[in-house]
């Protein structure tokens, strides 16, 4: 099966070099990509984040990375080293390579996590979610309702596994120690080793009637509703989490993470660059010329703003603390206009009159230019100069 799987530094598109941070970039833009959600019912989609999950969750851990950097699929599957013979070859010696170096050194590859406590208590799994917010509730914070499937303990048994009147029994094979010692042939002769047990899996007790609900496991997977506060200021796709949200933890551990990837529709008058809004806004010749006194909208509603006499076309004005809240900060960036003028069509004969003695009355001639020359820049020109 491993000689038919994709190279994990192929499947993430980065090199086999690459940091920590680099893969885990990697990881959700790739993630990104195949989510199910962006693919309905298309299975080379789902194959695909599926494979990316299983790359990263090797990668992103030193232990297993480095055993993969060795040995490659082998190195970080279940069995690895069971059954392999010494340097692979046929009629070999059938030993497990990470318990003979366990019972050399006090624990397999990696420090010994084939061989962790089975009943101590661990962290349950983090789940993910995404949700879709407006321009408005994006920059002002919001709360909405996410659902996800996730493992719950089991109502039936309580976690316990077993059927309503009958408890876990103990362990006839490892006398509930949740052990059992195993000899096995190697190069150096016969290495005692110690393996969880399969019949209770490590756990020193079994059931004789497992819940039928969980079967045994006590634990079930259930959709449920979240509520979630969507934080002031987060910006499209950047991802929150909400802290013992996730699945159940095992043996009593805590519970793991929701995450919640955010999505923004763009507005219609609004764009972001930060935490800075940036609008156009239209006004008439005259007020060009003239000045006024208007009303911009803002995200908190209308604000009257003095344009002075003598705007040009494309300058920009600054209404300070008129932008995004910042993250986990009362600060607010600034909202930034770009003025529109509109240059009347379809004169009237008295209208081309007065803009002529105007024109006369300001000097101008007709095909000499006015100022440099310099070509007018882009919506954002202005803010890099």
């Amino acid at each position: 099966m491993a000689d038919n799987k994709r190279d994990y530094y192929e499947v993430l598109g980065v090199n086999k070099g690459a940091t920590q941070d680099e893969i885990k970039k990697a990881y959700r833009k790739t993630a990104k990509m195949y989510h199910p959600d962006l693919h309905p019912g298309d299975a080379e989609a789902e194959a695909k984040f599926k494979e990316a999950n299983e790359a990263y969750e090797v990668l992103s851990d030193e232990t297993k990375k480095a055993r993969y950097d060795q040995y490659g699929h082998a190195g970080v599957d279940p069995n690895f080293g069971a059954g392999g013979g010494f340097g692979g070859g046929a009629g070999g010696f059938d030993f497990d390579l990470g318990d003979l170096f366990g019972s050399f050194f006090g624990g397999g590859f990696g420090g010994g996590g084939r061989h962790a406590n089975p009943n101590a208590p661990r962290r349950g799994d983090d789940v993910q979610a995404r949700v879709t917010v407006s321009f408005e509730e994006a920059a002002k914070g919001c709360k909405r309702e996410v659902e996800v499937t996730r493992i719950e303990t089991c109502p039936e048994c309580s976690g316990s596994g077993a059927q309503k009147g009958s408890s876990p029994k103990t362990c006839p094979d490892c006398g509930g120690s949740g052990y059992v010692n195993v000899q096995q042939r190697s190069p150096f002769g016969v290495v005692s080793t110690t393996k969880p047990c399969q019949k209770c899996g490590g756990k020193g007790k079994f059931n004789e009637n497992p819940c039928q609900k969980c079967r045994g496991g006590g634990r079930v997977s259930k959709k449920t509703r979240i509520e979630v506060n969507i934080p002031a200021g987060i910006d499209d796709r950047q991802m929150f989490s909400v802290s013992g949200a996730g699945h159940v933890g095992i043996n009593g551990g805590p519970r793991g993470d929701l995450k919640v990837a955010v999505f923004v529709r763009p507005h219609p008058f609004f764009e972001r660059d930060g935490y800075n809004v940036w609008c156009e806004y239209t006004i008439s010749y005259t007020q060009a010329a003239l000045g006024d006194t208007i009303k911009i909208p803002t995200l908190d509603g209308n604000v009257e703003f003095r344009i002075p006499a003598g705007t040009q076309p494309g300058e920009v004005f600054c209404m300070r603390g008129r932008g995004i809240q910042m993250i986990n900060s009362k600060s607010k960036g600034d909202q930034l206009v770009r003025i529109v003028v509109d240059v009347p069509k379809n004169l009237t004969d008295r209208q081309k009159q007065l803009l002529t003695e105007l024109e006369a009355e300001l000097g101008v001639k007709r095909g000499a230019p006015i100022g440099s020359g310099e070509k007018k820049g882009g919506f954002f020109d202005k803010f890099k100069k």
